[in-house]
């Protein structure tokens, strides 16, 4: 295998017609590989590793990955098939998926998203092995089963346990949304940090996203008359005011749109069978059915408890 970095020199001498005294010899130096190159190398190694100790944890364990929330429900890694529960969706995944297509994980992922949404929900070993963590689950595939696990990929594996309630699986916080979860999650998984205000994020197209917060600027709508100073202020009222079509109010089923994601979701459990959402308040017993009439309870009477 040839060194992306190593200094070829040759030298050639010229004019093979002229006297040994006036011949010159021009020594060929390789240029400098690009600075980026060491970078994308880096990348691919680190994405490799991380593909490996995945397909030994999907292997020897019923760990599952999570490729996205939306639509129906909980998406499959390996195919296109969507889950309105995570347990269906781990079910299906330890039956439907072999070892052939989990090798094949992450093929094809950007360097920039090496991370991993993993379901450890009642986490066990191939042995029978009850485990509590990803810490836990690598230290037992080495000491016990002589597995070799590459070190410090755990900071890219984000997990999540699903029992009665949905609950950080690292500080065990409550949340009633996966999307509130997953936003919570970047308070643990720091892998990629603002310059200007410390916070950090999962993802770096999280964090890329973030930064355009603090861009100032004018940035007029492209639809009415209004001029934002921000890009992200500009895009908020575009998609709230201007976009009814987005795909947080498309039905995952049928694909009909709507204006309010509530009535997204009352259509989805009139006309598909939907399991209708539950959201408890954390204080008290009052349960809702849309997370907007939850955040109005919250204001308005959690705040004068306190």
């Amino acid at each position: 295998m040839n060194c992306i970095h190593s200094t070829v020199i040759k030298k050639i001498s010229i004019d093979k017609d002229v006297p040994r005294s006036r011949k010159s010899t021009i020594t060929l130096v390789a240029a400098p590989s690009p600075p980026n190159v060491k970078l994308v190398v880096t990348k691919k190694l680190k994405r490799d590793e991380l593909r490996d100790n995945m397909k030994e944890i999907f292997l020897n364990t019923n760990a599952t990955p999570i490729r996205s929330k939306a639509g129906k429900g909980y998406a499959c890694c390996f195919c296109a098939d969507q889950f309105p529960e995570p347990s269906d969706l781990k079910k299906h995944t330890i039956k439907d998926h072999d070892e052939r297509s989990k090798a094949n994980f992450m093929n094809g992922v950007p360097f920039n998203d090496l991370y991993v949404k993993l379901d450890i929900t009642d986490l066990k070993c191939a042995c029978g092995l009850k485990l509590q963590s990803i810490e836990d689950l690598v230290k037992h595939l080495e000491v016990k089963h002589d597995k070799f696990m590459h070190t410090n990929f755990v900071k890219h594996v984000v997990p999540f346990k699903f029992n009665d309630v949905l609950r950080c699986a690292v500080c065990m916080t409550e949340f009633n949304h996966f999307k509130l979860l997953m936003e919570h999650m970047n308070v643990h998984f720091r892998n990629h940090v603002c310059e200007v205000c410390g916070a950090g994020f999962v993802k770096r197209k999280t964090l890329t996203a973030h930064c355009h917060r603090h861009e100032k600027g004018s940035y007029p709508c492209k639809v009415c008359a209004k001029v934002f100073n921000s890009r992200v202020g500009k895009m908020e009222h575009e998609r709230a005011i201007h976009v009814y079509g987005n795909r947080r109010n498309k039905c995952g089923y049928c694909g009909e749109k709507f204006k309010d994601y509530t009535k997204k979701n009352d259509h989805e459990v009139k006309v598909h069978g939907v399991k209708p959402l539950v959201l408890k308040c954390n204080v008290c017993e009052k349960v809702y059915d849309n997370q907007r009439s939850l955040t109005v309870h919250s204001k308005t009477h959690v705040v004068q408890w306190k």
